[in-house]
């Protein structure tokens, strides 16, 4: 007799899991427990769950107060650890930071191998509000590629990481006063060179001193005159040492 109630029983249960309120509830329980990674229980373990009640009649595993099992217990713990906010991701390594000197180098650091790779470095001269004054030091800061390193390397990175930043300028160090005194230091260095060519150069004029874009006009004479190279050694000297963030030189031909 008990043997058939069993059966019967489990007769009403497989059809009670094809009517359309089963159907949605295991289906969002095994979508719950797949994502999980949690197995629900197997029907072989639902019969070996099955029991019975005072009354002979079958109660099923899944019912309220029906007995508990292990795959219960570790879907209800995955669950509860699912949901609870304090379980967060680890910090990505682009996360936004605040505007401090801390954070600042700490954002120089990821692209100081590759400035001391080519002889240069980089510190922080001066935060002043949402602007970051960056001296670039050794080769770099002689390079007359440095405003690309600053602008397009250096500024980008750094607002990437730190958008309360609105500007990051390259801080020069003191130079020697612009003067046509301190231009002819410079062009003597190139002249014995020229001469051997059959060519000459002089200081035509300067403006904008104290501006932020002072110019130096030159003029150039002879068979050197048409060379470019020459032309672009003798203003890369002239920005080395004025050190001047925009000095502009211009060739009056």
């Amino acid at each position: 007799m008990k043997n058939q109630i069993v059966i019967l029983g489990l007769a009403a249960s497989s059809a009670s899991a094809f009517a359309p309120t089963a159907l949605v509830t295991n289906a969002a329980a095994a979508t719950r427990a797949a994502a999980l990674r949690v197995p629900l229980p197997s029907l072989s373990s639902a019969l070996q769950m099955t029991t019975e009640d005072e009354d002979g009649n079958i109660v099923s595993p899944f019912a309220a107060g029906g007995a508990s099992t292990d795959s219960d217990d570790a879907l209800d713990a995955a669950v509860a650890t699912f949901d609870t906010p304090d379980v967060l991701p680890p910090p990505s390594d682009d996360e936004l930071l605040e505007l401090t000197f801390e954070n600042v180098d700490l954002v120089l650091d990821e692209m100081r191998p590759y400035l001391i790779q080519d002889g240069g470095n980089v510190r922080i001269e001066e935060i002043d509000g949402p602007v970051v004054r960056l001296q670039l030091e050794g080769a770099c800061g002689t390079c007359p590629s440095s405003t690309q390193t600053m602008k397009m390397g250096l500024e980008r990175r750094l607002r990437e990481r730190i958008p309360e930043i609105q500007e990051v300028v390259q801080a020069m160090p003191e130079g020697p006063e612009l003067s046509e005194e301190q231009v002819d230091v410079v062009l003597d260095g190139v002249r014995p060179f020229l001469s051997v060519a059959g060519g000459s150069i002089t200081c035509q004029n300067i403006t904008g001193e104290g501006s932020v874009q002072p110019q130096i006009t030159l003029k150039m004479e002879g068979a050197s005159a048409s060379l470019q190279s020459v032309k672009l050694e003798i203003v890369q000297r002239l920005q080395r040492h004025f050190m001047l963030a925009g000095l502009k030189v211009e060739w009056d031909d």
